[in-house]
């Protein structure tokens, strides 16, 4: 007799059965030889190695680089789940682009009461900066990573929304190439949909974004903060693949009004700024003075309207995690629809009921700081020990307004590649989004990431985590 697992199992039914996406590809895993799956195992890790596909740990005594472990099991969704899927990331996407320009201009969710105005005012992601003024095209989150959970069959939820500068792109388009060295034959017996088109429609997109004064073709390059920054390699073949220049700080200046790179050749102008440097370090004359990764003077060519900044400055209030609890409204506000993606149910410790809440019932909720990324700051109830719960319960007392917390959700799992074969493990979903004037293009798929370990639900790389091929079958 078997046991209902207390998790949604994306690949198997029951005992021996499997649900429909999975048909093909169990299918070909049952016909291959033994010992084939460990040594393209050990392939692939050769493969990512050679190719440097690497990122850097902080907060240790130094810097580790570190490869992230790729498992060869695909997770799989099908073209049915992803239609409903890409629709609810679309409308939220643009809801949170329409909220930003509301923000920065005429405030009229606030007006209307829809947001505590103090979430805004003393939110440490808002730039009074940028108030008045529209970015290029009305488009400030250009690139959005919007974290996905499901516990069911046609249980979705949104968890986070990445509108800053989400990371991980190069990693699922590495995931695909891997892939399909590994086993070339499978992709001719399933039919999946593309994502190498990605680097080509960021392009498009990032060039569609150009601001009016762009005489001709635009300029495109890559502001990095150089090589030791933990996703130093993605920045580098991003601008690789899309033809762009890879930039530093010391290598732009302010030309006749305009952000000119420098080249052998002189200063060249640029139209379009891809930055991967955090808004605190953009511009050293609007922002920390200390900066040596940004540009001086930026802002203000910015506000001329002689460049496109993506993603535009301020995109982080959008997903300050105590905005996030507002999500439903937000989108319903801007939208007229109700949400399509659900929203985990949020608790602001902010807020004095929610506090004494989540401290009575601490060993059962993830807790996370508001502007926290990458698994660092939080905590998961059910996998602490009694003094890492007492000493969490002491930072909430402190700082209460820094923090919000979540039920622990059931994460569905899919199956990695273990010694003894297939085996279970919980997982995550983040596609990437292309917003510009011209539309929105959402990737089929995205970066699945997985939590290697048995029973753990922290799949965030810097925290031991590994990724896999996401799979979007075409009709």
């Amino acid at each position: 007799m078997s046991t209902k697992p207390d998790h949604f199992d994306e690949m198997r039914v029951g005992d021996d059965g499997v649900r429909a996406p999975y048909d093909g590809y169990k299918a070909w895993y049952d016909e291959q030889p033994p010992g084939r799956f460990a040594r393209k195992s050990k392939e692939a890790e050769a493969f990512f190695r050679r190719t440097g596909i690497t990122f850097n740990v902080y907060g240790q005594v130094a810097a580790q680089e570190r490869l992230i472990p790729f498992d060869l099991v695909p997770r799989i969704i099908s073209s049915r789940e992803w239609t409903k899927l890409s629709k609810g990331i679309e409308q939220r996407v643009r809801a949170i682009n329409a909220f930003l320009h509301d923000i920065y201009n005429r405030q009229e969710i606030l007006r209307a009461g829809r947001i505590p105005i103090d979430l805004i005012a003393r939110n440490a992601a808002f730039l009074p900066q940028m108030m008045g003024f529209s970015p290029p095209g009305d488009v400030y989150t250009h690139i959005v990573g919007t974290d996905i959970v499901r516990t069911g069959e046609d249980d979705f939820f949104v968890l986070e929304d990445n509108a800053r500068t989400p990371s991980g792109v190069s990693y699922m388009l590495e995931n695909r190439e891997t892939m399909l060295q590994m086993f070339p034959e499978l992709f001719s017996r399933i039919k999946v949909q593309p994502v190498s088109d990605y680097p080509k429609n960021l392009r498009r997109s990032l060039a569609a974004s150009a601001p009016k004064s762009c005489g001709g073709k635009p300029v495109i390059a890559v502001l990095t903060p150089g090589i030791y920054n933990s996703a130093y390699y993605e920045h580098s073949f991003l601008a690789d693949q899309m033809g762009a220049e890879l930039v530093e700080g010391h290598d732009l200046r302010v030309v006749d009004g305009h952000i000119a790179m420098r080249t052998t050749r002189g200063y060249k102008q640029i139209d379009v700024l891809y930055r991967r440097v955090d808004d605190e370090y953009l511009d050293p004359l609007t922002f920390n003075p200390k900066s040596m990764l940004g540009v001086p003077g930026i802002m203000d060519v910015y506000r001329a309207g002689n460049i496109t900044i993506a993603n535009a400055p301020g995109t982080g209030v959008s997903d300050d995690k105590a905005i996030y609890s507002y999500m439903p409204d937000i989108v319903q506000f801007y939208t007229g629809e109700k949400a399509i993606l659900k929203n985990v149910e949020t608790f602001r410790c902010g807020e004095p009921d929610s506090l004494k809440y989540v401290l009575d019932n601490l060993a059962d909720l993830v807790v996370k700081e508001v502007h926290g990324s990458g698994g660092y700051g939080m905590l998961v109830g059910p996998a602490a020990s009694k003094k890492e719960l007492a000493d969490f319960a002491d930072k909430l007392r402190a700082r209460p307004g820094n923090y919000i917390a979540q039920p622990t959700l059931s994460l569905s799992t899919v199956p990695i590649f273990v010694k003894k074969g297939l085996a279970p493990r919980h997982v995550d979903l983040r596609p990437y989004v292309l917003v510009s004037p011209e539309g929105i293009n959402i990737t089929p798929g995205g970066l699945t990431r997985v939590a290697l370990t048995e029973g753990s639900l922290v799949v965030n790389s810097s925290q031991g985590g590994g990724t896999k091929d996401t799979w979007v079958l075409e009709d």
